[in-house]
């Protein structure tokens, strides 16, 4: 399993912002160090052309993040004070996902060790999110025949607006989330399959209800490839979450989500979306549930 990463995924924030911006490389050297990943399975993207970008962005909002024109109300929204760093881990990260998607074509499974950022909406930012790495990684992906049919699976905490709105009406591309019904965005336009949690949900009806739902979508969609935001933020630590798994509730959540499409012999693309545990190293460790999951159950079905 090959997977995109960047030191360039990291850019500064001001001191006490409350995005775990470190967990990036504390992931990446977590992965290397338990023996998950080995160097040579780590591909280093390039920036995303601001053409791809505008396949799923204006042309305004993309040059306006790049040449750094957004003020400070857009800032604002986007929830991240605007540098030339964060403009480029952006458009990275963008790449990063559109070769991941590339490399599960070509091995059955892939990852980016960031992405996910599926707030973004054309023309602004907004959630943390900057440019919509998903949006655009499908997007470049069915213009070059690639693919036709796309289902992307996210499990963030926060629904996937971006996704949501940008996919709205696509036959082709078929948008499930599964989220806290309170949470972030206050304002949710409906995914192709949206299901709301109340606050507290614990392991077993999570768990309960995904399977259910994936059951569902697999019976009445046959994707040629599958996103996976799998946002750690349910996580009843979580500083946003506001919903109650564990730890080993959220393996069981990884080994379901893989297992239910590795054996169908359908490409899987991994992408971290949120988490905001205690701790940059908790927050880290607990993404890598994501890739310890992916790499025994890749293991598995090769054998």
């Amino acid at each position: 399993m090959r997977v995109s990463y960047s030191e360039g995924y990291y850019a500064p924030l001001p001191d006490g912002h409350i995005f775990p911006m470190g967990k990036f490389r504390e992931l990446r050297n977590y992965l290397i160090r338990n023996k998950i990943l080995a160097e040579n399975q780590i591909t280093e993207p390039k920036m995303a052309d601001i053409h791809n970008l505008c396949t799923a962005h204006t042309s305004k909002y993309a040059l306006d993040v790049w040449n750094g024109s957004l003020d400070k109300k857009q800032q604002r929204r986007m929830g991240l004070p605007w540098t030339k760093e964060l403009a480029v881990r952006s458009r990275l990260a963008v790449q990063g996902t559109i070769n991941a998607g590339l490399m599960a074509l070509q091995d059955g499974m892939s990852g980016n060790l960031a992405g996910g950022t599926h707030h973004a909406m054309p023309g602004y930012g907004e959630g943390f999110c900057v440019y919509n790495d998903v949006a655009v990684a499908v997007k470049v992906l069915q213009q070059a025949k690639w693919v036709k049919n796309v289902l992307i699976i996210d499990c963030d905490v926060h629904q996937g607006n971006g996704n949501a709105h940008i996919f709205a009406g696509n036959s082709e591309v078929y948008t499930f989330s599964i989220h806290g019904e309170k949470n972030y965005p206050f304002r949710k336009p409906p995914s192709t399959y949206d299901i709301g949690l109340p606050d507290g949900t614990k392991d077993k009806q999570y768990l309960s209800t995904l399977e259910t739902a994936l059951n569902r979508i697999f019976e009445n969609f046959k994707p040629d490839i599958v996103f996976y935001l799998a946002g750690i933020d349910p996580l009843e630590t979580d500083h946003f979450g506001r919903l109650s798994l564990t730890l080993n509730g959220l393996r069981e959540r990884e080994n379901l989500v893989i297992e239910s499409i590795v054996t169908k012999d359908i490409p899987i693309t991994l992408l971290l979306s949120g988490g905001y545990a205690p701790s940059v190293r908790e927050t880290a460790e607990a993404h890598a549930i994501l890739y310890e999951s992916a790499d025994r159950i890749y293991k598995k079905h090769l054998a």
